[in-house]
């Protein structure tokens, strides 16, 4: 990890769960952490408790929601002028919705695709146009996906939401062939977690306690730095070393 300290890293969704503890620990690694969610406050909860850790590196709270695209380029346009650009994109933020095929709100069906689908395309895209104009031909770009990109549950409120981690899927190879063709350096993986203790699902059943025990009755959850220990690993990786898809599950799995 010592070449990525006191770099730019940009961490989706940072302020609870998954992209908090990521940031963390990225901080505790010495790079510059850019935290962007819609909740200032829970960033700047997360920026003090780097700061009074003491580690080497920094998180940078940035307010922005991800459903809008003028609010993902402001984002970048501040920290090209702050801190010259990003090195490293990981593309936590995600979420879900009940909401069935059969009698889902097309309201929840296009937010699930404008954070899970199109804000994690339009930030690789921006990741990587920094990264080109400045020269860096060793970024990394890290998709959290999901179990659910690679097979299709018999779940119903979870349909949809399997969908656009499909697409997340395709997007990441997609993106490696991209990356090939423009002979670059830049890497690009994904990690795709099982269930994980964090505040995703309580926000998938609106705080319903009877539902989400149900969801992970008799289960040991994943907890969030196992997702920030594979992050760090794909950072380790030497140049050379291309790393796809990382599945990780908990041993007794929900499904």
């Amino acid at each position: 990890m010592n070449r990525w300290r006191g770099r730019v890293v940009l961490v989706t969704g940072a302020s609870v769960g998954i992209g908090s503890v990521i940031a963390k620990e990225l901080v505790r690694q010495g790079m510059k952490v850019v935290g962007c969610a819609r909740d200032l406050e829970k960033l700047q909860k997360v920026a003090a408790e780097c700061k009074s850790a003491g580690h080497s590196g920094i998180f940078v709270p940035y307010k922005c929601d991800l459903s809008k695209e003028e609010e993902i380029l402001s984002m970048f346009s501040a920290i090209k002028a702050q801190h010259k650009g990003v090195d490293v994109c990981i593309n936590n933020a995600g979420l879900g919705r009940p909401e069935p095929l059969l009698s889902g709100k097309t309201s929840g069906w296009k937010n699930m695709l404008d954070v899970n689908v199109l804000a994690l395309s339009i930030c690789t895209r921006e990741a990587y146009q920094s990264m080109k104009e400045r020269n860096v031909d060793d970024g990394q770009i890290i998709n959290i996906n999901s179990v659910c990109g690679h097979q299709v549950y018999n779940f119903a409120d979870g349909h949809f939401y399997t969908a656009t981690k499909f697409a997340v899927t395709a997007l990441t190879e997609g993106l490696r062939r991209e990356l090939r063709g423009a002979k670059t350096q830049i890497r690009a993986a994904c990690i795709s977690p099982g269930l994980v203790e964090s505040e995703f699902i309580n926000r998938l059943y609106d705080g319903d306690a009877e539902k989400v025990a149900a969801l992970v009755a008799n289960v040991k959850a994943l907890e969030g730095i196992d997702i920030a220990n594979a992050v760090t690993y794909i950072l380790s990786a030497p140049p050379h070393v291309q790393i796809g898809d990382i599945l990780i599950e908990p041993v007794e799995s929900a499904f």
